[in-house]
């Protein structure tokens, strides 16, 4: 079981099972809305329980994807494709110890021009 919340706690939530190596997204729609880029982990829609659901709204941010963040704190927590049977969670959102490691890094070609990928980890797109 991992847990996790938005800063102010009002969004919560638990995962069953063993989390997927995270990956680290450079896109610049997941660097605009998290000010740098975005960390998460794919989970199986199945295996997520949010509670506070009143507080978790959802960003349309385009017809394949939504955003979802806190209404109270503004935290950005999940990243989901609609019609897909999962559901991407912000690894900072989590609790410690996760027992996991940064996978691989995603969008590459569309990073931020002041930084850097040094860390020697597969680098797509």
């Amino acid at each position: 079981m991992h847990k996790g919340s938005c800063l102010c706690g009002a969004v919560a939530f638990e995962i069953q099972g063993d989390l997927a190596a995270p990956d680290a997204c450079h896109c610049s729609q997941c660097r605009k809305q998290s000010g740098h880029y975005w960390v998460s982990t794919d989970v199986p829609s199945d295996k997520i329980a949010i509670k506070g659901e009143d507080k978790l709204t959802w960003y349309a941010s385009s017809e394949k994807v939504r955003r979802g963040f806190c209404k109270s704190c503004g935290s950005f927590l999940f990243w989901d494709p609609i019609h897909q049977p999962r559901i991407a969670v912000a690894m900072g959102a989590l609790e410690k110890p996760t027992h996991i490691m940064l996978g691989h890094h995603i969008f590459v070609s569309d990073k931020g021009d002041y930084y850097d990928i040094t860390d020697g980890l597969r680098q797509e797109g």
